[in-house]
């Protein structure tokens, strides 16, 4: 029997330098590991998702410690029956997740932070709270909290122009964010309260970490991944969802069901003309 491949996924914003020697540390770590996924290193922090054995992890975890600033990192669990990845990338960007706004930064100026616990203890209570959900309009057609408040966007990149179309009363109102794994809140969050929100908040480690703390309570549906589990459901099992061969959208067991989606072909997102799922608009988010 083979060992358990075991799927970690993490981020830290800090300071981060010597970008170009700990791009080949990592990657001569990882290639010697038999580890595959991907690792992104900016000045501002670091952003990984990596698929191996606990023992092939242990070793490139080890490493990624030993940088400065990065002795606590604590990375998510989630187990898988196959590799879910084909290659192994280290890079290098400007922001390890793409924002472009200046002023944001999230290791000197976070929002707060809400526990998973915490935030089914409100929405048992039925508190008056706003969810905002920050993530792209084919992740959120997968499962999103009930009730949440949704951006219509194809890329985060595309998020600031979105808030400006919210309600303009949700600024003095209790707001929660959340997205996958919570990289994304922690720019979204002082982004916000720059524009005056008062009240933001942001789901400690994202509806992954809800999903292992709590479970799927409020949560209706499955939670999209940038790898080719696609899908996950509240227990961090994979679901039965595909992406489409042609526009990469997801899709749900249902949808296959659809007339339109011919295996390696089309869906209903794609069908008889050009693309306008994900296509040309998605990118690995590290979530």
């Amino acid at each position: 029997m083979s060992a358990q491949i075991i799927n970690l996924s993490c981020y830290k914003f800090t300071p981060l330098g010597d970008l170009e020697s700990w791009k080949v540390k990592l990657f001569e770590t990882c290639t010697l590991q038999g580890i595959k996924g991907t690792i992104l290193l900016a000045p501002e922090g670091i952003n990984f998702f990596l698929a191996g054995t606990q023992e092939q992890l242990a070793v490139v975890l080890a490493l990624i410690r030993s940088m400065p600033g990065l002795a606590d990192v604590t990375p998510k669990e989630s187990p898988s029956t196959e590799q879910p990845f084909k290659r192994m990338l280290v890079k290098i960007k400007q922001e390890i997740i793409a924002f472009g706004i200046p002023g944001v930064d999230p290791a000197r100026k976070p929002s707060p932070k809400l526990k998973a616990a915490e935030l089914k203890r409100w929405l048992d209570e039925g508190r008056p709270v706003v969810m905002l959900d920050t993530r792209n309009k084919y992740e959120v057609r997968m499962g999103t909290f009930r009730g949440a408040i949704a951006p219509d966007i194809w890329n985060f990149r595309d998020f600031p122009k979105a808030v400006e179309k919210l309600p303009a009363d949700l600024k003095d109102r209790p707001v929660v964010m959340f997205c996958t794994g919570g990289i994304r809140c922690e720019k979204a969050g002082p982004f916000m309260e720059m524009l005056g929100y008062k009240n933001v908040h942001q789901l400690d480690g994202g509806i992954l970490k809800y999903f292992e703390e709590v479970g799927g309570d409020h949560y209706d549906g499955e939670c999209f991944v940038f790898d080719e589990r696609v899908g996950l459901d509240p227990k961090l099992q994979p679901t039965d969802s595909v992406l489409c061969f042609n526009c990469q959208m997801p899709l749900s067991a249902e949808q296959q069901k659809d007339p339109r989606y011919v295996y390696e072909k089309s869906c209903p997102y794609c069908f008889g003309g050009k693309p306008h799922g994900r296509g040309n608009t998605g990118e690995w988010s590290g979530e």
